[in-house]
Parts: C-alpha cells; structure tokens; sequence
C-alpha cells in the first residue's frame, strides 16, 4: 500500500516543481527584449549563483575559462585602485563647496517639466481680478475640467456637492472660458467651437449658424440639406465646413504629454549583397553564467547538507534560466529567417509585396508548435530595410489572384486606402466601384469585405467623403 501512494506523492512533487518552471519558460519566451532585461535583472538579485558574463550571448566557452576570468578581474581591481588614489590626490574634485553644492541644486531645480492643463489654468486665475470665494468658485470649476478640457458634470451638480453659490459658479465658469486655450470649460463640442468662433469675430458667419444650429447635420456630411435650409449654395456650405475642421474640438489636448513608446527591435534584418541577413539586438541582455565559486562550494565536505541543497538548487534554478533564455533567442531568430525567406519581395519593394503567411505554416518550417510562434512574436519587433515592424505584422491570411499569385489582405489594405487617397473628391469611389477595380486587377473580393477594410483603415463611406 506504501508504494502507490509514494509514487504518487513523487509525481505530485513533480508537477510542483516543473509548473512553475514551465511558466517561467513561457514568459521568458513572451517576453520582449526590455522586459527580459528586468527579469534577468531580478534574477541576478534574487539568485547568488548567477552572475553578468561580459561578452557575446554565444561565449559560453568563455566562462569555463577560469584564468582569463582572474586576469580580466585583477586587471580592473588594478585600474580601480590606481583610480581612486589619483581621486585621492585631487582635492578639488573629490570635495564640493557650497557654490558648487547651490550650483547644482539650481541646475536641478531648473529642469522643465511638462505643464499640465490645470496648472495653465491656475496660472492665469492667479492674474485675474476675484475675490477669495470667487478663486474658491474657479477652482472648482477647474478641478472638474478634463485633459480634453471639457467640463465634467454640471455646475449645479458642483453647487449641490460643495454648498457653493451657483451663480457665483457660473460667473467664474465664463471668466474660464475667457482663458487660453480657445474653447476650454466648455460643456459640449457646440459651446467650443462657438466660443472659438466668436473670438475669431464670425458671430454672425454661416459657420456660427451651421454650428448652433445644424451640428449634427454637418457631422452626418448632409450639405445639400444644409444648403437647402440656409438658402445658399453647396460650395458655400463646403466653404464653410472646411472653415469649421479647422476649428479644435479638444482644446486641452495641447497639454497632454505624448506618451514616450519606445521599440527596441528584437530581430534586425540588413541586406549584405544581394542576400538578407538577420540578426538578433541581444546587447540589451545581460548574459549569464554559473559562478565558480558556488560551484567550488558544491564540492566542499565541510559544508553542512543544508548548504549544499540550497546551492545545488539556485545551481539547477540558474542553468533552466540560461537555458530558457537561449531556447527563446533561437526559436525567435527562427522564425525570424522563415519570414525573411518568405517576404524577401517586402523586404526589397514594400507593403505592396507582402505575401499572405500564416502561424502554422512557420510552425511546421520551424519544427515548433503553432503556440509558440505566437508566443515568440508577441509584442516583439524586426528593424528592416523597409522600417520597424511589429513581427506579428507578416501574419496575415490572402488571396489568390486571377494570374494566380498571392496576395496578403494588407497589400489588398494598401491598394483600397491608396484608391481612396487618390480619388476624385467630388467624386469618391464607391464600396462597389472599389471591388470592380480590384476584380481588374485581379483580386476577387466581395463587397462587405471592401466595408470591412474601409472601417478597419478608418475611411469614411463615399456619402461622407464628397466634397463639394
């Protein structure tokens, strides 16, 4: 009756020890290269056996090389002391006086920072002319102003939650709306751009009255109606929408910061002759080896077993991270060179050329599981001659054309956004004009699938696209 259950209580052990293993597999190999930096990063903390070899991903050999090891560490212990004793020597800059100490503060205390909406706001209520609860009443109002700088909720509502007067609210809410930029504390698109049209002095334009009165109607394109009810022609009411798009419907946006979305490509491609290399950005990974000094330890008796289990399973923990770490770069470099053999006609004449490829396909060429061409491409980036591209960006079903080549659905993408960019804008082309040209030039594709594209590439209907 013992065996089973310890057999069973062996592969229980098993699973315990593997599962987390195998997550941590995975997520290496999802991970893109800066998040792999901090795990790596975070290991080298957490594990005392692991440490930074200086060299190439490749030099593992290098690490068994005890004795270069020492020269290379005797050589910067060397440097460093030589360093430190002219450091010692140089009075004037090992120590700071106080002006050098003020210099620097100021230096610090003198780097911009990004300005934000309210603080604009603020600034120009601190030159305004108000009394202490009118400041109170704008700061109100201030604090409710979104990034767009719209006003969120009513001021009746501010009122009822504040206890403060509401015309004394109102009051201050038309002093904001005096303030730069054009068009903020405003309730609604409408209230914005009439506010900006009444300071550019068109209070009586046909602008004014489209926008007070027929907003909506402009939004829905609808000019021969518009022209219909002012009692002018289409060109003015055209005129006068062009006029309008020029107007800004977020007018705090200005003072939102762009996001700072750094790529750190995985995979390079270069061309070297009439062939195409590819390369992996490894640099940004620090490489990692075993310490030898553990491993001496290891095989020292006088340490307890306690001492040795512990190393021995930091020892085993670090060898599956290296290991993890070199599968990940070999399965992406893979599939890398798979893709590169295939879309070498993208590679020299762009997006047009890019032919239709599917995760399954790589798998089998790669000799992996369609998972893990999923996983390896996820969030991950290949710098090409063509540009930066996200590698899940050469995944992509097609079609077969009448002359029976393939075609990816962003070459079909390409062609209809370049038909739209190039049609007669008093004429645009139609969902069904679209796929009579296409079905010239080859590509059967229905109708419904030109709509799906269109939405996808944010082009309007042909109804919305006119222009008068």
């Amino acid at each position: 009756m013992a065996g089973p259950g310890i057999h069973q209580f062996q592969n229980l052990t098993m699973q315990q020890v593997l599962a987390p293993q195998l997550q941590q597999s995975l997520h290496i190999l999802q991970a893109p290269a800066l998040e792999l930096r901090n795990i790596v990063q975070q290991e080298l903390q957490t594990n005392p056996v692991l440490e930074e070899e200086i060299g190439t991903f490749e030099s593992e050999e290098r690490a068994k090389d005890d004795r270069e090891f020492e020269e290379e560490f005797e050589r910067l212990a060397k440097l460093d002391e030589e360093w430190r004793d002219y450091m010692s020597q140089n009075v004037s800059y090992s120590s700071r006086n106080p002006e050098d100490e003020e210099r620097r503060q100021f230096f610090f205390d003198s780097i911009a920072s990004q300005e934000t909406l309210q603080h604009h706001l603020w600034e120009q209520l601190n030159t305004a002319d108000v009394s202490g609860s009118q400041r109170e009443a704008a700061e109100l109002i201030i604090g409710n102003i979104d990034d767009f700088g719209f006003l969120q909720g009513s001021l009746e509502e501010i009122s009822q939650n504040t206890g403060h007067p509401l015309g004394e609210l109102e009051e201050m809410l038309s002093l904001i709306q005096t303030f730069h930029p054009v068009g903020v504390g405003t309730r609604n698109l409408r209230e914005c751009l009439l506010i900006q049209l009444r300071r550019l002095g068109k209070e009586h334009s046909l602008e004014y009255q489209i926008v007070d009165e027929y907003l909506e109607d402009l939004g829905r394109k609808r000019l021969p109606e518009l022209a219909r009810r002012l009692a002018v022609s289409v060109e003015q009411v055209q005129k006068a929408a062009n006029f309008i798009s020029t107007l800004d419907p977020k007018p705090g946006q200005i003072f939102t910061p762009d996001p700072n979305n750094y790529v750190l490509p995985d995979v390079s491609v270069d061309k070297v002759g009439d062939e195409y290399t590819v390369s992996l950005n490894s640099d940004q990974i620090p490489h990692l080896r075993i310490s030898k000094t553990y491993k001496d330890l290891m095989t020292q008796g006088a340490n307890g077993t306690d001492v040795r289990d512990y190393i021995r399973e930091k020892i085993r923990s670090g060898k599956f991270l290296i290991k993890s770490i070199h599968q990940r770069q070999q399965t992406i470099l893979n599939i890398a060179n798979e893709i590169v053999k295939r879309q070498s006609e993208f590679l020299e004449n762009g997006t047009a050329y890019l032919k239709p490829m599917t995760m399954v396909q790589i798998a089998e060429a790669v000799g992996v599981h369609e998972t893990t061409v999923s996983r390896a491409i996820s969030g991950k980036y290949m710098a090409t001659p063509q540009g930066v591209f996200e590698m899940k960006y050469f995944f992509t079903p097609g079609y077969q054309t009448a002359a029976g080549a393939a075609l990816s659905n962003t070459s079909v993408k390409e062609a209809i956004s370049d038909m739209v960019r190039n049609e007669d804008a008093r004429n645009p082309l139609s969902d069904k004009e679209i796929v009579d040209v296409l079905s010239d030039r080859g590509i059967p594709i229905a109708r419904r699938t030109v709509a799906k594209y269109r939405a996808e590439l944010n082009i309007l209907p042909s109804n919305l696209r006119k222009q008068y």
